[in-house]
């Protein structure tokens, strides 16, 4: 494992619906990321993704990457624009980790996560222990 490698990269469907179960999981019933007119008349250019479900599906590439949950020892992200979900359709998330540095036992994997081809999630950095 070197600085610069490329370790996963994942794709992850968000439609209606699973904002929908993300809502009801979570507790974060805004209408903004289920309703056109709700959405719109927040002033958004249509339905949104929950950032922290944005945040989330970075989380499960990284771990399913990692192998163990528990081995991700930090990790943030900045929220940089929202996920844009079609009511006829479905929006791509596209996740992708490289090693940014590595010290001892951890690497730091720094993620891009993009969506129609803008950066959705910045400053999007893991601290990982490594297996022995």
């Amino acid at each position: 494992m070197n600085v610069g490698d490329e370790l996963f990269k994942r794709a992850f469907t968000v439609d209606r619906t699973r904002l929908v179960r993300y809502a009801g999981a979570s507790g974060d019933v805004n209408p903004i990321h289920y309703n056109d007119a709700a959405a719109a008349a927040a002033g958004l250019p249509g339905v949104i993704a929950h950032g922290m479900a944005t945040m989330g599906l970075a989380a499960t590439a990284l771990t399913d990457w990692a192998g163990d949950p528990g081995a991700v020892l930090d990790y943030g992200v900045r929220f940089t624009r929202p996920v844009l979900v079609p009511g006829d359709g479905a929006a791509e998330v596209l996740v992708s980790g490289r090693v940014g540095a590595l010290e001892g036992d951890t690497v730091r994997v720094d993620l891009t996560v993009r969506c129609d081809g803008v950066t959705v999630l910045a400053r999007a950095q893991a601290l990982v222990r490594r297996a022995p």
